[in-house]
């Protein structure tokens, strides 16, 4: 694209830069960055969120907003759009608007439509007539379809209405194009639906409230969440369904839209449980100049699982309030962060690094009696994300430790116990093409082995002497006993 004073300037869209500058020596040129663009464009779609819930990304820099049944909010389309260019002026955006009753024709309006001052509106039905005068460019054709038309004669968009859909693909010996002539055109006169992704999925339920007077404190803030924390859970407990996401925005006088979230466990519609999760984050709100609307949405939503508490703890079958549990993790996740919490589970490896793996605290507690296979021995209270190498001298060449150096201390080694030796997966390795070289995986023989000063360490020898996989075996320290 070129602005006017591009245009002024003799530049085009499609100009070679060597050209551009041979015009204006003194141009300033730019790489652009397409993904600061595209974030750009999502945070100025996240900030049009108020006018309405369905806004989708067009190409790189346009933005298309599903306005059916909000309009009235802003008492029609004339003043709607006037509100929505005022705030498009405010957030620094140079813009076209154009409201039509099809996706492909405010395109057309908003791209191609010469001479007339934005927002353009052409009101629903009136497509045939609106479009009838614009290039055929405005359909949002490849260029060799473009081509195609031109050459044929077809400039103008009225021209396509009268002729006939076969003799246009006998005209064009492609089916191909005519179909996306056709395809093109009908949806820009509403004769074909058109897929619409909006950037961001619609809540299952959503409840909104509009501030008589702008809200400029926590208090306000807090008050208008309980009362749409409310709706919304009587909401989804009419359908008997929870929700594991929430989503608090609160839509500024400027436009800007401030949002805050909380995820739970397992699906919940508890009013009281989903206001003490958004407690420890709504000072994270400012209100600025003040707040107009306050909106809840629920995501996630799923069937509640309904049944009755036991009576007494003497009647519960397990040891663990699973309930409880799930919401002390909430309350962790809300304070701490998503993940800020972790629990160790064993999986089903032989290498002791592989043997466990780490996961956010959901409040599950895992259940390690599957894994006890990966358990044997004793372990250490303390590993090492990565083991550490050590200088080692033993007894003899496969036997344990006499003493080794680790962070430049020597250890004398008092007490050993071991070797317990842990084979490499061998099934998970591919063999070595004929010719590449290539260190193939080696056993390795653990040493729990205590010091003079009583310290215990996990030591372990990685190779064997002789066994054709590498050099001389390399010793390391695993972890840490207590």
């Amino acid at each position: 694209m070129a602005n006017e004073a591009a245009r002024a300037a003799s530049l085009y869209p499609g100009l070679r830069l060597s050209d551009a500058r041979a015009t204006l020596p003194h141009l300033l040129t730019e790489e652009i960055d397409r993904k600061s663009d595209e974030r750009a464009l999502i945070a100025l779609a996240t900030r049009l969120v108020r006018f309405s819930p369905l806004i989708a990304l067009d190409e790189a820099d346009a933005l298309i907003l599903e306005t059916t049944g909000c309009d009235h909010l802003f008492d029609g389309e004339a003043l709607m759009a006037r509100e929505l260019s005022h705030s498009l002026d405010k957030a620094g955006y140079g813009h076209r608007l154009a409201f039509a009753g099809t996706r492909g024709a405010a395109y057309a309006l908003a791209h191609k439509k010469a001479g007339v001052q934005s927002p353009a509106i052409l009101p629903s039905g009136d497509e045939r007539d609106g479009l009838f005068d614009l290039p055929v460019s405005a359909l949002r054709l490849s260029g060799k379809t473009l081509t195609l038309l031109r050459r044929f004669g077809l400039t103008r968009i009225g021209q396509l209405y009268e002729i006939d859909r076969k003799a246009l693909a006998r005209r064009f010996h492609s089916h191909e194009v005519a179909e996306a002539v056709c395809l093109r055109l009908d949806q820009a006169l509403g004769k074909r639906p058109e897929p619409f992704e909006p950037f961001r999925p619609l809540p299952d339920h959503s409840v909104g409230l509009s501030c008589p007077e702008p809200l400029t404190d926590v208090t306000g803030i807090n008050a208008g969440l309980a009362m749409l924390a409310d709706r919304l859970s009587k909401a989804l407990a009419t359908e008997g369904l929870g929700a594991q996401t929430f989503v608090f925005r609160a839509v500024l006088s400027d436009g800007r839209v401030n949002s805050i979230g909380v995820n739970t466990a397992r699906p919940v519609y508890a009013c009281n449980h989903v206001l003490r999760l958004f407690h420890e984050k709504t000072d994270r709100i400012d209100p600025g100049f003040g707040i107009d609307t306050l909106q809840l949405e629920a995501l996630r939503t799923a069937p509640m699982a309904l049944g009755s508490r036991p009576l007494s703890g003497d009647l519960v079958q397990t040891d663990v309030d699973e309930s409880a549990l799930a919401i002390l993790a909430d309350r962790i996740n809300a304070r701490l962060g998503e993940g800020s919490v972790t629990v160790t589970v064993p999986i089903s490896h032989h290498p002791v690094d592989m043997a466990e793996e780490t996961r956010p605290f959901t409040g599950e507690i895992p259940n390690c009696t599957s894994h006890r296979v990966t358990m044997h021995g004793l372990r250490p209270i303390r590993m090492f994300d990565h083991p550490e190498q050590v200088q080692v001298i033993s007894e003899m060449p496969d036997g344990p430790p006499l003493r080794f150096v680790w962070r430049r201390v020597v250890r004398r080694v008092t007490r050993a116990d071991g070797p317990e030796r842990i084979a490499p997966e061998w099934w998970t390795y591919l063999p070595p093409a004929p010719g590449e070289q290539r260190n193939l995986p080696r056993a390795r023989d653990y040493y729990r082995v205590e010091d003079a000063e009583g310290r215990r360490y996990w030591l372990f020898r990685e190779g064997l002497y002789g066994d054709g996989r590498g050099r001389t075996p390399d010793w390391f320290l695993q972890g840490l006993f207590a």
